[in-house]
């Protein structure tokens, strides 16, 4: 009978539709064995590159403009699990969510501190070197089209758009560069991108049309007309 009821108390703290939940390290990991589970990290970038979970997401709940933006690309009715450093800030964040319309968000006690105090896995924590404006020149440099891709695979938004960016590059058979949003900062820079992510497209060397954010097909279509 006690067992029964201890099962019933884990699964309970994982299904109540408009609940939100604060949980240790080992139910966060079991909570994460769902289906569908959207995971987010809402650390800055800085802190996501020395290490995250696996999977994560990521989006910067102290800015406030871009973490509104990135939660759109995540399901409102499928649950999301939330940390931060120690807990704070998700904690904050799972309240916004569950305010907004999120119907399960989960926060993990203690943050990422408390999961890998368990020693439980995280992933990520190492970058190779950026790449050089030079590099990029080069790549772009060409009489053929090229679609700058500026994304990264914890960004929501960048996550949603990839299958998108695939069937259109498939379909023009267009050469796509690759800029990591969350390595390739002085890229970035001289480019003039301060948001992920973001699209360029090149002819002949010469940038010809940008768009940041949720694309559809058709609009990288018209852009090569």
């Amino acid at each position: 009978m006690k067992y029964l009821i201890a099962i019933a108390i884990f699964l309970g703290c994982f299904t109540a539709a408009g609940a939100q939940h604060t949980v240790s390290a080992d139910m966060f990991e079991k909570g994460l064995r769902q289906p569908a589970v959207q995971l987010l990290d809402v650390r800055t970038a800085k802190e996501f590159k020395t290490g995250h979970l696996p999977n994560a997401l990521q989006a910067d709940f102290t800015n406030k403009k871009e973490f509104a933006e990135r939660v759109k690309s995540l399901d409102k009715d499928k649950p999301v699990f939330v940390y931060c450093l120690v807990g704070g800030r998700s904690n904050g964040a799972a309240k916004w969510l569950t305010a907004n319309g999120f119907t399960d968000v989960t926060d993990l006690s203690g943050g990422i501190n408390a999961w890998r105090a368990e020693g439980k896995a995280v992933t990520g924590a190492q970058k190779g070197p950026q790449m050089s404006q030079d590099l990029y020149k080069q790549a772009i440099a060409s009489s053929q089209w090229i679609l700058v891709d500026v994304g990264a695979e914890w960004c929501p938004p960048c996550r949603k758009m990839a299958p998108v960016v695939k069937q259109f590059a498939e379909e023009k058979k267009i050469k796509v560069l690759n800029v990591d949003g969350g390595n390739d900062l002085d890229v970035m820079k001289a480019n003039n991108v301060t948001e992920i992510p973001t699209f360029i497209l090149y002819k002949d060397g010469k940038e010809v049309w940008r768009k940041s954010g949720i694309v559809e097909a058709e609009a990288f279509r018209k852009a090569m007309k």
